[in-house]
């Protein structure tokens, strides 16, 4: 089930906690908990979050109500999607610089200059990962 966010730039609490349909109490416990969270806070201390933090706060609630994920467990998972966002975001910006740049396509070029999957099995690693999350999100998504 998608919940829609609306179109707002800050959020309060209770607006985020009608939203996810939990508790005040149970957003401030995943601040505290969940570090990389880090609402707006005004000159009265009172909290403002904004569509990301609404987007983490969702995906929290994911790992932790429906995939039924240990706080130490959802912890652990959203490092390895920041991981994984990170790689992503620099394969896009590899593949955005051959396109820019079409002398990189040549066999020559190729030759003098070794991808960073070829410097780094590790890369190669990561990105064969992100191609098989990949499918199954995309099987997911179809099915």
């Amino acid at each position: 089930m998608a919940i829609a966010i609306p179109e707002k730039q800050y959020f309060k609490i209770g607006e985020v906690s009608e939203i996810l349909d939990v508790e005040p109490y149970v957003l401030r416990y995943w601040e505290s908990e969940f570090k990389i969270l880090k609402p707006t806070r005004t000159r009265a201390r009172q909290r403002l979050y904004h569509k990301k933090d609404l987007e983490l706060l969702l995906e929290i609630k994911h790992l932790l109500y429906d995939e039924k994920f240990t706080i130490a467990g959802a912890k652990k998972r959203l490092q390895e999607m920041k991981k994984q966002n990170s790689a992503e975001k620099k394969a896009r910006k590899a593949v955005k610089t051959v396109k820019n740049r079409p002398e990189l396509e040549t066999e020559d070029y190729r030759a003098e200059n070794p991808s960073p999957a070829e410097e780094n099995a590790d890369y190669k690693e990561i990105l064969l990962e992100i191609k098989k999350e990949l499918k199954e999100l995309r099987a997911i998504l179809e099915g």
